[in-house]
């Protein structure tokens, strides 16, 4: 314990913040009149006290003179009728408590020691007569349980005392060794080991889920039988990391049905790949795919790019902060891990909730306890989350997007990205290629090891049920992560310095290091050298936890004193673990005893092989009948304020998207600031070329059509990047199958025809995929109000994201109307296609035709738009997709505050034609001058819709359809996350 406790507490002066912050709490409906915040600081000491100038002095550097004031132990004076201190539980993360540590450290030139800290919390000074209920409703929205302490006092209790120091240390008591565990039991036993895990024989409680099943159960048994002993638990849980589903993506990998054998990963995924890449010969764009922590492709002659999109579903239903946070800074680690390490130079987003304005009665157990968190609690977190990973590494966040839809609300889905850059070759050598060799040191650099982020990869194998582990948990630490990336990138890698590297993420060391031991034969490692965040944990824990800002590197013994010396001038922490070998085996020792030998290939390889079967699910559904107003006005605006289709810039602004100085065309764009579907940065700052980013991604579509979703979200992502003038042979894609129930035969149905969908769609267009990854159980099990048992699953997701180079980006094309007198075409063809389209979901209309690409169409058409943008014959461009044809068009008017005056043909229903998601199309503006020669390359692919002009966007038929003023667009476009 420590001896010396000091509190310090920081407050505004004049808070600006403070209108937003009630603001945003009295939407949920708590009566506030306003809401205060105090930045708390607990300092906790043993082998010095700090003197009260000492304090003083602490307080200064920890608040800004002009707007804040401090107190150093004693509490702030306020009027205010309640007080919530708000402050994490022992063992989490606390990135503020880490940097005014490291702020003290610096100030006075110590070392805080063990048992040691600086805690952070924040004391909430609440104005308001609050009934109980509103203040629970408060308590609820200002922490989370699973991550938080919360403390709460009235006025009267607070007194002249204020809120009592709290310390938040890890106290584990004695050093745990490891046991061998039983698997010569029954089946019924075997499995309750795989789904609760391990029984500690010191708690008397289940350790967590193993997610293994019966067959790999009983391939462990078998093995260790073989060997003539029981499973040290180290081994078992090692097991069950690397084969789980989150890292051996078994259903992908798995033989389905009669005509699969080899999986949907090589049937579909990678021979499509394999085909395009064989069919470009020479003109090949690939680098690397598939084979390392991201894919790779050429950005010129010097340089290539890397891209990774990873998702981090389970723990952002837990603590969507910490979740998104986590998944940001860890798909930055698969940057930093690609080949010898490149330096990411974009991130991206992507967010599937509930709607925020709604609240299910969700719980994990019966009686209305431990409820879900909310759409909005976990939408806003994981928003929240993102940004502080990029803002904090200094990486632009330009590149996103939000999907709402209710069957996300039991189990959220959180995509995170990175695009990276490196040189293709320094000092002769392959910088994509890398290999630790038998003889080199395991180092371990960047945070300690802790208990969070345990059983990480095997829980997001699994549905989140009441069961869930808080343990899962985990908040990401940019500033530690940016410290050793800079480090790694900028100096070690050229310095060659080691030679090989990876990410410790799903399953922590025990992944990343046996991964490595592949690359030289075998690995030997000391468990008991690993710096762990507090002392107390079990040998498992060490190896399997997936504590973050970590990653592992071969490093030659040779050249070990200069890699250490280098990173403590950069105050990263670094511990060689143990030794590269080439025996074939696993070898893990702890305190002298041998806790883990097992073979690398029955490690790797060892699991067993299922053979899945499918069962068709009906997806013939008939057009829907529902009536067509004479004027569309009401609808349109309506159509604007959908959330899936309204403006985000509320995140594009808070999310840095210009650092590093690559921003050609961002988040938002034109005059009007509307949100784009593609953006372009430069990451080489001295070229002309630029690295251009969209996604595509249907989710409604997938119940009724799986295979035409997949078609739909290839195109849409492709579709983003021809609009900003990049060819079709520059760009790549990336796929994320976010699947549900993926243990039933009618999903495995619909994830085939995906499959398939996405081996036609990649191949007609001859765009390889250099990464992807999936995860299959995103259900929720769990309880309603009155306790009945309620399973919410996911809709069948697919993200394709799409990376392109642009020959040049002062060519690039962006989507706003610039013009008076630009004339407007839709280039495409239109279809009654309105199945899982926006149109139908707000009329609230089901079934109808899912779109169908026309590949070879498509094709050609953006082949023909190439050649345009080159000549400079588009003046903007910009892709129609969820909500068809007039929220395109409103889009791009209002991007450029411009308006337009339009006529559509006849022969269709004037909704159909305007609110159908037909695929392939795009929305162009042309200077009159321009107009032979761009009829000349479209022919009659273009089709002239009128002319920019005015301050309305007029469409008529005949008859007058639409006639709205830019103002009442914009209005009902930015209102749903006006207050946000």
């Amino acid at each position: 314990m420590a001896s010396y406790v000091h509190r310090i507490e920081v407050h505004y002066t004049h808070d600006p913040r403070l209108q937003t912050r009630t603001g945003r709490y009295r939407s949920l409906g708590i009566p506030l009149r306003e809401l205060h915040l105090v930045d708390v600081y607990t300092i906790a000491t043993s082998g010095r006290d700090f003197s009260p100038e000492e304090l003083s002095r602490i307080g200064a550097q920890l608040s800004n003179p002009i707007v804040q004031r401090y107190s150093v132990d004693r509490p702030t004076e306020a009027d205010f009728d309640y007080a919530i201190e708000v402050g994490f539980l022992p063992g989490v993360t606390d990135n503020v408590g880490t940097t005014a540590r490291q702020t003290i450290e610096d100030s006075f030139g110590f070392r805080f020691g063990e048992g040691e800290a600086v805690f952070s919390s924040q004391l909430y000074l609440v104005v308001g007569d609050l009934t109980p209920g509103s203040r629970e409703r408060l308590v609820a929205a200002l922490g989370n349980p699973l991550i938080n302490r919360v403390h709460e006092k009235s006025r009267e209790e607070y007194g002249e005392k204020g809120m009592e120091p709290v310390t938040p240390f890890v106290h584990l008591g004695d050093l745990q060794a490891a046991g061998a565990v039983d698997l010569d039991l029954f089946d019924a036993e075997l499995a309750r080991i795989g789904k609760e895990g391990i029984l500690d024989p010191v708690t008397g409680e289940r350790r967590g889920p193993l997610a293994l099943d019966l067959a790999q159960l009983h391939a462990i048994q078998d093995y260790f039988r073989r060997l003539g002993r029981k499973p040290m638990d180290v081994e078992l849980e090692s097991l069950a990391q690397t084969w789980s589903e989150h890292c051996k993506h078994t259903i992908f990998a798995s033989p389905m049905d009669d005509d699969v054998p080899r999986g949907l990963y090589k049937t579909c995924i990678q021979a499509a790949t394999n085909t395009i890449r064989k069919d470009r010969g020479e003109n090949d764009i690939c680098v690397s795919v598939f084979t390392d922590n991201s894919g790779a492709i050429i950005f010129d002659d010097e340089h290539l790019v890397t891209c990774k999109v990873e998702t981090h579903n389970s723990p952002s239903a837990l603590d969507p902060f910490g979740g998104a946070l986590t998944g940001i800074v860890g798909v930055n680690r698969d940057t930093i891990g690609f080949g010898l390490g490149a330096k990411p130079c974009i991130n991206i987003y992507g967010f599937c909730t509930g709607d925020p304005d709604t609240e299910p009665p969700l719980f994990r157990a019966r009686n209305r306890e431990n409820p879900i968190l909310p759409p909005r609690r976990i939408f806003e977190g994981a928003v929240s989350g993102v940004g502080v990973g990029g803002n904090c590494s200094g990486i632009p966040t330009p590149q996103g997007w939000c999907y709402f839809h209710d069957r996300y609300v039991g189990k959220p889905l959180v995509f995170a990205g990175t695009v990276g850059v490196m040189p293709r070759a320094h000092d002769g050598k392959l910088l994509h290629e890398k290999q630790a060799l038998p003889g080199d040191l395991i180092v371990m650099v960047g945070g300690r090891v802790g208990k969070d982020g345990i059983h990480g990869a095997t829980f997001s194998s699994e549905a989140l049920d009441p069961e869930s582990p808080v343990t899962a948990v985990q908040i990401g630490d940019p500033i530690t992560q940016k410290k050793f990336s800079d480090v790694i990138v900028k100096e070690a890698r050229d310095l060659d310095l080691y030679r090989s590297i990876t990410d410790n993420g799903a399953g922590g060391l025990s992944c990343s290091v046996a991964e490595m031991a592949r690359e030289s034969g075998g690995c030997h490692v000391l468990l008991d050298r690993v710096p762990l965040k507090y002392p107390g944990m079990a040998p498992w824990e060490i190896w399997i936890s997936e504590s973050q800002e970590r990653m592992t590197l071969a490093v030659p013994e040779e050249k070990i004193g200069a890699f250490m010396v280098l990173m403590r001038k950069r105050d990263v922490e670094a511990t060689a673990i143990g030794t590269f070998t080439d025996t074939g085996r696993c070898v893990v020792k702890y305190n002298g005893e041998t806790v883990m030998d097992i073979d690398l290939d029955f490690l790797h390889d060892g699991l067993p092989e299922k053979h899945l079967v499918t069962e068709p699910v009906t997806t013939a559904y008939p057009e829907p009948e529902f009536g067509c107003p004479d004027r569309l006005d009401d609808l349109l605006l309506a159509m604007l304020a959908r959330k899936n289709i309204c403006s985000k810039e509320f995140i594009s602004t808070r999310y840095d998207h210009t650092v590093q100085g690559g921003h050609v065309l961002g988040p938002v764009q034109g005059s009007g600031r509307v949100q784009a579907a593609a953006t372009l940065t430069k990451v080489v700052p001295d070229s002309t070329k630029g690295v251009g980013l969209s996604q595509g991604l249907f989710p409604t579509y997938s119940e009724l059509d799986p295979y035409r979703m997949a078609l739909a979200a290839i195109d849409a992502a492709v579709r983003g990047l021809i609009a900003l003038g990049i060819p079709l042979d520059a760009i790549a894609l990336l796929d994320n199958f976010c699947w549900c129930s993926s243990d039933e035969p009618g999903r495995l149905w619909q994830l085939k025809h995906a499959a398939f969908g996405c081996y036609d769609g990649a191949v007609g267009f001859g765009t390889p995929y250099i990464s992807g990854k999936d995860s299959m159980f995103n259900d929720f099990s769990g309880f309603d109000a009155d306790s009945n048992p309620v399973k919410v699953s996911v809709p069948p997701t697919l993200l394709i994201t799409s990376i392109g180079v642009h020959p040049d980006v002062t060519a690039a094309v962006s989507m706003d109307a610039k013009f008076e007198g630009d004339l407007v075409y839709v280039v495409g063809e239109t279809g009654e296609e309105l199945g899982g389209s926006e149109y139908l979901a707000h009329l609230g209309v089901e079934g109808g035709t899912v779109p169908l690409l026309d590949i070879e169409a498509a094709k050609v058409r953006y082949g023909r738009m190439t050649g345009a943008i080159e000549r400079g014959l588009v003046a903007s461009a910009f892709p129609v997709t969820h909500g068809g044809l007039l929220v395109a068009l409103a889009k791009v008017a209002l991007a450029g505050e411009i308006g337009m005056d339009l006529a559509i043909p006849g022969g269709m229903r004037s909704d159909r034609y305007l609110f159908s998601e037909s695929p392939g199309r795009l929305i162009v503006t042309v200077a009159p001058g321009d107009r032979e020669a761009f009829e000349e390359v479209f022919g009659g692919d273009a089709h002239l819709l009128g002319h920019v002009g005015g301050t309305t966007l007029r469409v008529s038929a005949g008859e007058v359809l639409v006639e709205q003023p830019l103002a009442a667009m914009e209005a009902a476009y930015r209102a749903p996350f006006g207050g946000y």
